[in-house]
């Protein structure tokens, strides 16, 4: 009696661990499969890039290191291939951007210009998207981080190398360019 009791303890220990392994798989996978999303919307980011720069270049002659900065940032971030080098090199794209768009407003004809509006509204658009799958990505995370540092999966995940992953954030940067306040004209 005393062994089928044991060895009842022993398959629900069992059964219990294999479940809390099973869950950080599981929470690992959603959080990889969010990245898919952000990746898709950062293709489309990126095919719109060239078409921005191109409508720029014939009015931003004087603005040649503005162009290459965009250019070179849009390189580095297609050459990125883990999560975390896909986030510190969209960071510095979107810093770029945001370099592109104050110079931009030195430009009145061009932002007249009905090719660069729709440019400016796709990328206006995606950049949206963006944002909404950088939210869902970062609380897959989240989830992701309280499984592996949370008693008693923390054990499972330091056992089978489960690490807690960073976070999609504006990066330092944005940050400052967040705290800004907006330059308002009339």
């Amino acid at each position: 009696m005393t062994t089928i009791i044991i060895l009842i303890i022993a398959a629900i220990i069992a059964i219990w661990l294999v479940s809390l392994y099973n869950r950080l798989v599981k929470l690992r996978n959603n959080r990889e499969n969010s990245f898919a999303d952000i990746d898709v919307q950062l293709r489309q980011r990126h095919d719109l890039i060239p078409q921005l720069v191109d409508a720029v270049k014939g009015y931003m002659k004087h603005e040649s290191t503005v162009l290459s900065d965009v250019t070179n940032a849009r390189a580095n971030a297609l050459k990125a291939t883990s999560i975390n080098d896909k986030i510190t090199a969209e960071n510095q794209l979107s810093s770029a951007l945001h370099g592109l768009q104050v110079a931009v407003e030195a430009y009145p004809d061009l932002k007249a210009s009905q090719n660069f509006m729709n440019l400016q509204e796709e990328i206006s658009d995606v950049e949206n998207k963006l944002a909404a799958a950088r939210r869902f990505f970062n609380s897959a995370t989240k989830e992701y981080n309280n499984a592996v540092e949370v008693f008693p999966s923390n054990i499972i995940a330091g056992t089978y190398g489960f690490n807690k992953e960073v976070m999609f954030d504006l990066g330092n940067e944005g940050r400052e360019q967040m705290e800004q306040p907006p330059n308002v004209k009339f």
